[in-house]
């Protein structure tokens, strides 16, 4: 595997027993691949993959079991039925840590990366698309092992900058030519609203959407007790504040705001999920599986 500072191989060692479907649901195992329910359309040949009792006999591909003696199916686009778009939060407040932490920006990224390294293995499809105050990068979904290293590439190569519009990403998302997917958005989701709920719920007709709200654990805890100066997120404003007459009403607000967030999302059927930079990768994608087989 390619070095990446977006990839951890031990990490990757250790996910290679999971298996991801539509729906968001994860299971402890690798046992058979999706099944398409699109028929007679045009579709493109994507790549081999060994034979699973149940799948059709027409998919074998006898020139392969005549050279190797093994038993492959020929794996087409639409055989996929998960294909899982990351949209990714690129914005200005993405680029805050504290006490050394990686970067919101840098542990989504390593979050997307980890989960898309699953889903090609499995033979799915992964997209994505990155935003900040405009549409970054977008790469549509693909299931061919060489799309992963294009996807990673894209991440390595983005920036926290500008602010934050939850509402313009998910509408371009919302325009996309695309059959039913897996959204995952990645974000602090400072900039919620009516409106990007509304959206979200819109896209939830007809796809599977997931929010994972990542913050930093000083955006959750306010550890701060001496004289600090504070930037603003986004607009890079400084002011210099007793952080100990204020942590109160800030720990309060915060709560009412992130319990807005998962209430509005949950009654619109969209799942939600706190994740915190401090907490080790594997146990933050274990706790999602475990999160998803309820």
């Amino acid at each position: 595997m390619k070095a990446s500072p977006l990839i951890d191989p031990t990490l990757i060692s250790r996910l290679s027993g999971l298996s991801i479907r539509m729906g968001g649901a994860v299971e402890g195992s690798i046992t058979g691949r999706h099944r398409s329910r699109s028929h007679g359309a045009s579709v493109e040949f994507s790549q081999h993959r060994e034979y699973t009792p149940g799948d059709e006999l027409k998919h074998i591909d006898w020139k392969s079991f005549g050279r190797s003696d093994r038993v492959y199916i020929k794996q087409y686009e639409d055989e996929t039925n998960l294909r899982t778009l990351f949209v990714i939060d690129s914005s200005n407040s993405m680029a805050f840590s504290h006490n050394e932490r990686p970067s919101k920006l840098t542990y989504a990224s390593q979050l997307a990366t980890a989960l898309a390294w699953v889903l090609i293995q499995q033979g799915d499809a992964v997209g994505l698309l990155s935003h900040g105050e405009k549409i970054g990068t977008y790469l549509p979904p693909r299931s061919q092992p060489d799309h992963f290293w294009r996807f990673v590439s894209s991440l390595e190569s983005e920036d926290a900058g500008g602010e934050t519009d939850l509402t313009a990403a998910l509408t371009y998302v919302a325009g996309l030519p695309q059959r039913r997917c897996n959204i995952i958005l990645l974000s602090d989701c400072f900039d919620f609203s009516g409106r990007f709920v509304s959206i979200a719920r819109q896209l939830r007709r007809r796809h599977f959407v997931s929010v994972l709200q990542v913050l930093d654990p000083a955006e959750i805890e306010f550890p701060f007790n001496d004289l600090t100066i504070f930037e603003g997120v986004e607009d890079n404003q400084e002011i210099q504040v007793d952080p100990r007459a204020m942590k109160e009403a800030y720990l309060e607000q915060f709560s009412e705001w992130t319990g807005e967030l998962r209430s509005s999302l949950l009654n619109g059927q969209i799942e939600y999920h706190q994740i915190r930079t401090d907490r080790p990768l594997d146990e933050t994608i274990f706790a999602l599986v475990e999160g998803n087989k309820k």
